[in-house]
Order: structure tokens, then sequence, then C-alpha cells
């Protein structure tokens, strides 16, 4: 079964054709990092323009990458939940016409059970597993036992991990997207120069739950007052320090997470995905199995949304044409979505 799968939840508009589930068979992103690089963060109203702009383009280079045409297809993914609305309105009701012109079945999916799902498009990973997304705009620890079928264990109670990379790295002047160049600069740093906090969360259960606003007040607030004298105050440093407390504050609640389930299988996706120091701790030792996407796959993509369509699709799921976007989804303790 060839889908197309189509993705526009934030700043990437990115179409692909995935076969089966499986093989991306064509695969386009046309990122707007250049247009959102003077605000130094997504502008939505310049995103969803420049979706609209774009998605034909992207969507004709796609099929002529894969040589087919409309009449090819099987079906047709799109993401409808979370993300900006105006982005998303793009998306879909691209996909929306394109399915009732070609008459192809329709569904729209979720997006972050699609970044989850990413690292099944390279390799087969038994469920159950546990779940990381960390992203710009999620970060979530989760039980998976079925592609659609994520229990939520904790997630962040204020900021996301990808975005106080880009808070911090705007604040010190570093360069935009945050993780990216955070990323890079630590690679030349050493993280013990400053020994940030981690958080403590006092009310009610947040036994896997994180937070970021603190950590992000201390690196910019506070810079003095955790700074270990014997190393430079560098960017290097400040960005392996910064890095290394928001990963390791992650880690300890994942593996929280791993020994309260039992469950070693660690599957991660979403843009901070591709850190450095993530990945190198995820996979150093042999308590745990780790899968991570290809670096291409862990921002956002139409891939992964194909391969997450075609499954219920091939159960025979289709969606309503009145089907539409939601910005936000619950996200405390249920099961999701």
């Amino acid at each position: 079964m060839l889908v197309l799968g189509i993705e526009s939840s934030c700043d990437e508009c990115s179409v692909a054709v995935v076969e089966d589930g499986k093989r991306i068979v064509a695969h386009r992103i046309a990122t707007q990092i250049e247009h959102h690089k003077p605000y130094q963060g997504v502008v939505p109203e310049i995103a969803s323009r420049m979706h609209t702009e774009w998605i034909l383009s992207v969507y004709r280079r796609t099929l002529a990458d894969a040589g087919l045409k409309a009449g090819n297809l099987d079906g047709i993914a799109v993401t409808s939940r979370p993300g900006l609305s105006g982005s998303l309105l793009v998306g879909l009701s691209f996909a929306k016409g394109l399915a009732a012109a070609a008459g192809k079945p329709f569904i729209a999916t979720d997006h972050i059970l699609a970044h989850l799902y990413a690292p099944r498009l390279v390799e087969e990973i038994e469920y159950p597993f546990i779940g990381l997304l960390v992203s710009g705009g999620h970060t979530l620890i989760c039980r998976m036992d079925a592609f659609d079928r994520l229990t939520v264990l904790g997630t962040t109670i204020d900021d996301a991990c990808g975005e106080a990379f880009d808070k911090v790295a705007k604040y010190f002047g570093m360069g935009y997207p945050g993780g990216v160049i955070i990323d890079r600069l630590a690679r030349r740093g050493d993280s013990n120069a400053f020994a940030f906090p981690d958080p403590s969360l006092h009310k009610g259960e947040h036994r896997y739950d994180v937070s970021y606003s603190g950590l992000k007040t201390a690196v910019v607030n506070q810079l003095d007052q955790f700074w270990n004298r014997k190393f430079e105050k560098s960017p290097e440093n400040i960005a392996a320090s910064f890095e290394r407390a928001a990963v390791d504050m992650l880690l300890r609640r994942l593996f929280r997470a791993i020994e309260d389930t039992g469950i070693t299988r660690i599957v991660a996706g979403g843009g901070v995905a591709a850190n450095t120091y993530l990945r190198q701790q995820l996979s150093a030792g042999p308590e745990v199995e780790s899968h991570f996407p290809p670096l291409e796959l862990c921002t956002d993509n139409g891939a992964m949304v194909a391969g997450l369509g075609y499954h219920f699709l091939v159960r025979g799921e289709r969606s309503d044409w009145n089907v539409n976007v939601q910005a936000r989804v619950q996200r405390f303790r249920r099961t999701y979505p």
C-alpha cells in the first residue's frame, strides 16, 4: 500500500510516500528556518503563510521523485493535532482536497504518535516500549503498547525541552535553531564549568515529570551562582553544562519509568532526539535497548505520518470530512490520544 503523508504542524512543510508503513519511496522537507531566524523562534503567521505558498510544489516534487501520480496512491495521511492551528489547517485542507479529487481514503493522524513511529521506518521494534518524545513543543515519557496505544507517564509541567534549548541560545546570542547550535558548541565545551540544579517538584505526584523553567532561569539569570571559576565562562562551557543538566534531568525520570515498568526498550523521537549527548548516554550501557530515528527523521517529516497512517488505513479506518485541527491535547495521566 502506497500512502502519502503530509506534515505541516509547525514550520516544516513535508510530504512523503511510504510503502506498507516501512519503505520510504520519496520524501521532501521544505524548512522555514531562514524565514524565522530573524525572530529567533517560529512566528505562527509566517509559518502558515509559507505552508500555503509551498505545499503544492512540495507535493508535486515528491510525487515526481517517486515517479507516481495521485491515482497511484492508495491512501493519504495528514497531521491534524497537535501543533500551530494555522499551519495544521493548511496541511489538513490540502489533504482533504487531494483525497476528494483523487477518490482516495483519508486519515487524520496524531503528531505525537507519528514521532514515536519514526524509528520503525528503518527497523523492526517490538512492543511494548518506553517512548521518549523530546522536541520544541513536546516533552513526554510514555508507555507504548501498540502504534495507537500510548499511556502518558510523565511530561513537562512548563517549557518543553527543545523550547528551553532555544530560549537559552537566544538569550546568549548563540544562534537559531538553539538545539542544533548548543549541541555544536557543547562538543567543544566542558560540562563541569557550571553545576546547574535539578528542579524539585514538591506539589502533587511528579515521579516522571520534568520542569525546564527553573533550569532556564538559573542559566539566564543566575549564571555566576553556579559557575565553577576554574573554568572559563565561555559559550561552549555554558552550552555543555546546560545540555548536560537538561538531558540528565530527563534521563533520571526516564530510568525511573524503566525501573517501575520493567520495560528496558526505549524509543526516542522529536528534534531533541538528534542531540549528541542524549544519544551517547542512552546508547552507553547494556541496561537498555535504545532506538533512535535517523537524524533526518527526528525533525517533523511526512514519512512518519505516512508510516503511521498506513496502519490505520489498512485496518479500515477513515477520517470524517468534518475532522478539524487541534492545537493542543490533554497531556496528563491518561491513555492517549
